[in-house]
């Protein structure tokens, strides 16, 4: 890859971070963003990684109960 930056790399690792599951003051201390609007800029969640997390909520919920 020729047109690689340490920001693209930045961008990438912000996004698994989330994808992880870290919440954004967890993604925030790794990677130095004190303002939240400029971490937001960085994250592209994927709407089957939203939607697996929400079925895993809704579950953890119902076995709770």
């Amino acid at each position: 890859m020729i047109d690689l930056h340490f920001h693209d790399l930045r961008h990438e690792a912000i996004s698994r971070f989330f994808e992880k599951g870290l919440n954004v003051p967890e993604v925030a201390l790794i990677s130095g963003h004190r303002d939240p609007r400029m971490l937001f800029r960085y994250t592209h969640p994927k709407p089957q990684a939203v939607a697996k997390k929400l079925r895993h909520s809704l579950r953890s919920d119902i076995l709770l109960a």
